[in-house]
């Protein structure tokens, strides 16, 4: 008796190590990336996962001459270096660009997956303190190269969007949003920043994208989810997930539109003025889904977190499930890969680039974490069509790789783009902790 009872125990023991080792076996994607790109990406069942697939690469920085790869009739050389951390980019009225050098805020680990994330973050590069400050880059000679550097602002927390509207200078923190005074020229800012409104900081996402609107008069702001699929429960998601729009006047938002679990690079298309995001969507579902994307935004729009995805698709991990937001869950408008990680977007009407690039988006792609083989660690560009949404058939097209050396490990890994006063595109790298610049080749 007493062995048969050893004997059930034993196996019972080894089906749960087979379990625990099935559930936790790296997911690798089994579909074409190109297939889960463009307006109709494949989207295929979930392969819902307890233990997450992880890789990631590790950080080795740029070696000696060591730079991204530009594509053909491109060129890309370091704009400026030896930066902490630069995340975000904007561009003054006189050319000088501002440089959010930011990372998250203090994490406190209450459980395994803190720590997992914890441990993430720093075999990415974003384990070091946040500089909490943005830096001022002038070129004064237009020779592609920063010759002038001075700390513009500092004491923030965790900042990264930035925007200009009429005399003031709003930054966006990870739990507010303020403004300081800005006149043409100024390379340092002294007074104590106004709070115009609170909201939501820190979290898995907290960083803050920041654009005017098309009225001239109020903001969009972007707030990313606290968590994968609403983890704390949805009231821990309150204005988050979300693009908020800000009455700087009367210190008052709106949401404006909501279930993006992390929008974060924001513009204006320049024909049609249409808000367009590019969202990070939901991880453990697969190595082949679910897609990130790029998207035109209206008023009242919501696209679905964390109940569903991609126009519908139900995610029946989130309890309580709601079915009465289904039909109305709006579906993306262009595939962009699962897992890439897209945080910049910056349209190419400024740029000078060859006519291959001068109707469309680029888009920064951080890179994966959640996936086999990883995807991103990139810039790519989408084109657009006549009538201001991302042509029909295109694919992305790759402008800046090379973040990953021949070991697959992060030299690099790109976030922000923009484009500058001289048409050349702008890349903040915050890994490499360089801003590279991107023209035409000569």
């Amino acid at each position: 008796m007493r062995k048969h009872l050893l004997l059930v125990i034993a196996l019972i023991v080894v089906i749960a190590i087979l379990g625990i080792v099935w559930l936790g076996w790296p997911d690798k994607a089994k579909v074409p990336f190109a297939n889960v790109t463009g307006q109709r990406p494949s989207i295929t069942d979930p392969r819902r996962q307890v233990i997450p697939t992880v890789k990631v690469a590790s950080v080795v920085g740029w070696q000696g001459n060591a730079k991204p790869v530009a594509a053909p009739g491109l060129q890309v050389a370091a704009f400026a270096a030896n930066l902490d951390h630069p995340r975000w980019l904007y561009q003054l009225p006189n050319g000088d660009v501002l440089v959010a050098e930011s990372n998250s805020p203090p994490r406190e680990a209450h459980g395994i997956a803190d720590y997992v994330m914890g441990w993430l973050m720093g075999k990415a590069g974003a384990g070091v303190p946040s500089a909490n400050r943005i830096t001022l880059l002038r070129d004064a000679n237009g020779d592609g190269v920063a010759e002038q550097r001075s700390v513009f602002m500092s004491g923030l927390n965790s900042p990264l969007g930035m925007a200009l509207m009429g005399d003031w200078l709003y930054v966006a923190n990870t739990d507010s949003l303020v403004r300081v005074a800005y006149k043409t020229g100024d390379t340092k800012i002294t007074a104590k920043p106004q709070v115009v409104v609170r909201y939501p900081g820190g979290g898995n996402h907290w960083a803050r994208g920041l654009i005017p609107a098309e009225d001239g008069k109020t903001l969009y702001l972007s707030v990313g989810s606290s968590s994968n699929i609403a983890d704390n429960g949805i009231d821990a998601e309150k204005n988050r997930a979300a693009i908020l729009q800000v009455w700087p006047e009367d210190k008052y938002f709106r949401i404006y539109a909501t279930g993006l679990r992390n929008p974060q690079g924001m513009a204006l298309e320049p024909h049609s003025k249409q808000l367009f995001t590019v969202v990070n969507e939901r991880d453990m579902l697969g190595s082949d889904i679910v897609p990130d994307y790029l998207t035109g935004v209206e008023l009242g729009d919501n696209f679905g977190w964390p109940w569903y995805y991609w126009g519908g698709y139900p995610d029946t991990r989130v309890e309580p499930a709601k079915p009465e937001l289904q039909q109305y869950s709006k579906r993306p408008d262009y595939a962009l890969g699962p897992h890439v990680a897209a945080l910049g977007l910056a349209f190419a009407d400024g740029a000078k680039l060859g006519a291959r690039f001068t109707n469309g988006a680029f888009i920064g792609e951080h890179g994966s974490w959640n996936r086999v083989p990883v995807s991103g660690y990139k810039v790519v560009y989408v084109p657009f069509g006549e009538i201001g949404f991302p042509a029909k058939g295109a694919k992305p097209v790759d402008v800046l790789t090379g973040f990953l050396d021949k070991d697959g490990k992060a030299q690099g890994r790109p976030v922000g783009v923009i484009t500058d006063a001289r048409g050349g595109l702008l890349v903040a790298d915050d890994v490499g902790n360089r801003i590279w610049r991107v023209s035409g080749a000569r």
